[in-house]
């Protein structure tokens, strides 16, 4: 949710789109814990001496006397420039010094695209500026398409890698949709300002998508770019989050917790699984506790009762699509977290997607129609109470289970092809096939972990 304008309390800022980390991945990457991340050496970043300074005076304001720009194996960072202490206010960025869609024309703002396509025009304007952009100094700091490893920049082979998982789509659908809305934009430039679609290609709007996917935040504007706080690097176990005041107009970040100086200072993202860290923002987590994997599934095209069961289940079981950015879920998919105890009630497995494998065991319409009948006169959700015939429930969880044991066999196969004979073509190629392994290492865990409390279901009753 977006904070209310009225609020003054401080409120953690939702986003869906998070400041990518632009980490630099080397043979040692795996040995790297996150609870390491913030002793690594920092490096000066010559290129960025005077940023904050060129940004405090372009605020009028100080922003942060806490921390300083510098580099480390995970690219551009900060860095603890004296002692920090847990709740310590270590940057305020005013909203003036943000760059939002306000900064478009009308003409471009009232296009039929979506955020992140109209703050990724903001970032064309500006770089198509060079110098003479007022944001010149921000510009510069930012990764090149060559330093992003975002999915949508990944070669057809590459894709190959993941193709067992849903982001493979997912990026197919996500390039289809910038290319779209490009066209529009594009359509709209070529009419009011030649001068300027004439210079614009589709790769430099991908780019400019990308950059906005991986660090923009969500804001009372849509997305808002925040110069100097997406320097900050992620950690899934910090507790720190930028904070957005829309009363006195600044987004802030509290320290959770005690920083020397050098340290690299952290803060949390989200809880986003390597999926979509992968898609939208370009980096995995080894071992990441928030990974999930999503499956589809769906009525066989032979089935006498196709249709009625496919009514069902579009009605009653089939999740809401969910959307980042240009990056949406299908409805016909479904989330499993893993599942931590094989005697315990299976959480982790969505109420939702065992109810589907009830729908898809019967047999005839009749089983069809009690089971509706039952969620009448219930709470109205289908098949979330397990069948009364104790052979017909055993052998929908064994439908269930026959499914993902399938995945799980799709998935090693994968893993197989994809241990190194050698050393890497390039440096991208080891980066890109690390973060490979690492997104279906997460979900072939939950797979297997879903797997595991199946058997037991169907064999302990």
């Amino acid at each position: 949710m977006l904070c209310p304008s009225q609020v003054a309390k401080l409120r953690p800022v939702p986003r869906p789109l998070l400041s990518a980390a632009r980490r630099l991945y080397d043979d040692l990457r795996c040995s790297i814990s996150s609870s390491s991340l913030a002793q690594v050496s920092p490096c000066v970043d010559e290129d960025c001496s005077d940023f904050l300074p060129w940004l405090e005076r372009k605020a009028g304001v100080e922003i942060s006397s806490f921390l300083s720009v510098g580099k480390s194996v995970y690219g551009r960072s900060l860095f603890a420039s004296k002692a920090i202490r847990a709740g310590d206010s270590i940057l305020k960025v005013p909203f003036n010094v943000e760059i939002s869609p306000d900064d478009l024309l009308p003409e471009i703002r009232s296009l039929n695209i979506g955020n992140v396509a109209k703050l990724a025009a903001v970032v064309l304007k500006e770089q198509k500026m060079g110098q003479d952009s007022e944001w010149a100094p921000y510009i510069r700091s930012l990764p090149q398409p060559e330093e992003m490893h975002s999915t949508v920049f990944w070669s057809n082979e590459e894709l190959e890698m993941i193709k067992e998982s849903l982001v493979y789509q997912r990026t197919i659908d996500k390039k289809v949709g910038m290319e779209r809305e490009f066209s529009v934009l594009r359509h709209a430039l070529d009419h009011q300002f030649p001068e300027v679609s004439k210079y614009m290609n589709f790769e430099d709007f991908m780019h400019a998508c990308a950059l906005v996917e991986s660090r923009a935040w969500e804001s009372s504007k849509g997305y808002s770019l925040i110069p100097f706080a997406d320097f900050l690097n992620h950690d899934g176990l910090a507790k720190a989050v930028l904070l957005r005041d829309e009363q006195k107009q600044f987004s802030e970040v509290i320290a959770d917790r005690n920083y020397a100086p050098g340290e690299q200072v952290l803060i949390s993202y989200g809880k986003f699984s390597n999926a979509i860290l992968l898609l939208d923002f370009g980096f995995t987590l080894p071992h990441n506790i928030h990974d999930e994997v999503r499956i589809q599934i769906s009525v066989p095209l032979q089935d006498p009762l196709y249709k009625m069961k496919l009514y069902l289940l579009q009605r009653h079981c089939l999740q809401i699509t969910c959307k980042f950015g240009f990056s949406k879920w299908s409805s016909d998919s479904f989330t499993i977290k893993e599942v931590r105890s094989v005697k315990g009630k299976g959480t982790g497995i969505p109420q939702s997607l065992r109810a589907a494998a009830r729908v898809l065991s019967c047999t005839s319409l009749e089983e069809l129609n009690d089971m509706e009948e039952e969620a009448t006169q219930n709470d109205g959700r289908l098949g979330r109470r397990p069948l009364k015939n104790f052979n017909r429930e055993i052998q929908a969880h064994q439908l269930l289970l026959s499914h993902i044991t399938r995945l799980i066999d799709q998935y090693n196969a994968s893993a197989k092809l994809m241990k190194p004979t050698g050393c890497p073509a390039s440096k991208r190629d080891g980066i890109r096939r690390s973060m490979a392994c690492e997104l279906l290492a997460g979900e072939l865990r939950n797979l297997k972990s879903a797997a595991s409390w199946l058997v037991s279901y169907t064999t302990d009753r």
